[in-house]
């Protein structure tokens, strides 16, 4: 047996598994959105278990195209994914700029900065849209009870109180109504994947060429300057990865617009997947597959920019 043949040999078992792990369920799934697939259909019993008598071709399909609730969840999806990922890149590359420079306590300040990396998406979606974001027991409408209070107390100020009463009272927002519980998603998902981005940037800025930019300072240069032409270039390559890799996780975000609003009007793709599969599996299939066709739309963008950004 040559040499050659060995390690391919060794490989061979943990390829077929991962392939077997990979293509079952999605031919299971494709099989499934071309048949007529109910749990719970009494007039019509057949349709209650997969088979191929069930044939539906494309019907499942068109059902879901023409869905109201999937333009929603597609629009939605793409609005805070790339939401998040505009403000994790922006937040962790400034945060990550300002934490490089020595200071006293900057480990603590590091462990602290990426720890709630680590809280679990169910957990951070309570203590947010309880503890932070209720408009009445929560920090906000707390904090919105307060400015009120000072603006009454501000109203009986001889001369500056006329002023004031012409301020309208300030009412909390409801982050779990339809307008609001997309960016709710977006502001939690954010606080707790920010970290990762601090962590992916932190540790770039570690390999920086420091001699440039003592040459840039010895030339004048501002530290604006300095970022723009020298870090901000050099941080290239670690965003075109964290906004690849963030990107695929948050286009399955379920849990935090679970808790949030139960979906009220703020549905995205595995949301709306979970709604057919309660009963209708045949539709939440063809959905499932539409959302592997998006994902791979995204993956095929981002890897083009990647990769033009590998190149320069």
């Amino acid at each position: 047996m040559s040499e050659r043949r060995i390690p391919r040999l060794l490989q061979t078992p943990a390829v077929v598994l991962l392939l077997i792990w990979m293509i079952v369920p999605l031919s299971m799934t494709l099989f499934f959105s071309f048949i007529r697939y109910v749990l719970n259909n009494l007039r019509n019993p057949q349709w209650t278990s997969p088979s191929i008598s069930n044939w539906r071709g494309f019907g499942n399909y068109e059902f879901v195209w023409n869905n109201d609730n999937f333009w929603l969840a597609i629009q939605n999806s793409l609005f805070i994914v790339c939401s998040i990922l505009i403000f994790t890149v922006i937040l962790g590359v400034s945060i990550a700029v300002l934490i490089n420079n020595a200071f006293p306590g900057r480990g603590l300040v590091r462990v602290l900065l990426i720890s709630p990396f680590f809280v679990m998406p169910a957990v951070n979606a309570v203590l947010w849209i309880n503890m932070l974001l209720d408009p009445v027991l929560g920090l906000q409408g707390l904090a919105v009870a307060g400015i009120n209070d000072f603006i009454a107390a501000l109203q009986s100020v001889p001369v500056l109180g006329g002023f004031f009463s012409l301020w309208p009272e300030i009412e909390p927002i409801s982050f779990r109504a339809t307008q609001t519980s997309a960016i709710a998603v977006v502001m939690m998902v954010t606080w707790q994947w920010t970290p990762f981005a601090i962590l992916i940037f932190m540790t770039s800025l570690q390999s920086e060429d420091q001699q440039q930019k003592e040459a840039a300072v010895l030339d004048g240069a501002s530290p604006w300057s300095q970022f723009r032409f020298l870090t901000l270039p050099h941080l290239a390559r670690p965003i075109a990865i964290v906004v690849m890799i963030q990107a695929i996780f948050h286009l399955s975000l379920y849990a935090e617009i679970e808790i949030v609003s139960r979906g009220n009007g703020n549905k995205n793709l595995p949301y709306l997947i979970g709604e057919f599969a309660n009963n209708n599996i045949g539709a939440a299939s063809a959905t499932g597959i539409f959302a592997v066709i998006l994902a791979n739309i995204v993956a095929i963008f981002l890897l083009r920019m990647i990769g033009k950004t590998l190149m320069d």
